[in-house]
């Protein structure tokens, strides 16, 4: 097979089967994305849970202190008198009974959808249609919650949900390419750090399998799952 340009590049100067430390592997993502757009830097963290079983289920949400570097359209579902305090916030669509009716009719052009709890009996009707798209809101994520203001603020700085998938995997967006080493560094060791927290009770043997961090169109590197640099990304 024949190996590309970057390819080569890669192959000479990099040992991808090499634990590397957060700073080190993000110098390397950085290195290696070279496409002509700003890509996204992701992490994806294997982990020993089985997700089949309620209490081995690994979700949450994490600020990240840099957010993703991605605008997020936020839609704000509430009754009349709620809705300037979301307006005020910056949401980017607010309303109730005229969303519903759109969201019904196939319209889903948002990020993550906030509610206020006096909704949620409505907007419930509508969960084979947010569901799959991972859209419904939900309390442990603060996407129900009466300070809709906050709630705005906080996902547009860049609040994020995150949630194990049925290979034990936490996939998330953790920056952008053109984002200081620092930066994502800085990101990169609050996101794990909240996966260490939610480790759960039921979870037996190695919690963290792996580490990787990547860009979008780059190779992955692996972090050193040992997490001795984790707390302070040395």
């Amino acid at each position: 097979m024949k190996l590309t340009k970057k390819q080569k590049d890669i192959k000479k100067n990099v040992e991808l089967n090499k634990d590397y430390k957060i700073a080190e592997a993000v110098a390397l993502v950085k290195k290696f994305a070279k496409a002509k757009f700003d890509e996204s830097v992701d992490l994806a963290i294997n982990l020993g849970v089985d997700p089949k079983h309620a209490d081995q289920v690994v979700r949450g949400t994490v600020s990240l202190p840099h957010g993703t570097g991605k605008t997020v359209k936020v839609l704000v579902i509430a009754k009349p008198e709620k809705q300037q305090e979301a307006i005020d916030a910056g949401a980017d669509h607010v309303g109730f009974e005229d969303y519903l009716k759109k969201i019904q009719e196939g319209w889903t052009d948002i990020d993550v959808i906030i509610a206020a709890p006096d909704t949620m009996s409505e907007l419930g009707k509508l969960g084979k249609v947010l569901g799959p798209r991972g859209l419904m809101p939900n309390p442990k994520s603060g996407t129900v919650t009466p300070n809709l203001g906050q709630a705005v603020k906080e996902i547009k700085a860049g609040k994020i949900d995150f949630r194990v998938d049925k290979n034990g995997t936490v996939h998330s967006a953790i920056g952008k390419a053109s984002f200081s080493e620092q930066q994502l560094v800085d990101n990169v060791t609050v996101f794990i750090n909240m996966i260490l927290k939610l480790k759960p009770a039921a979870a037996k043997g190695t919690y963290v399998k792996s580490l990787t961090v990547s860009s979008t169109m780059g190779p992955g590197f692996r972090i050193d799952r040992t997490l001795a640099d984790i707390k302070t990304a040395a």
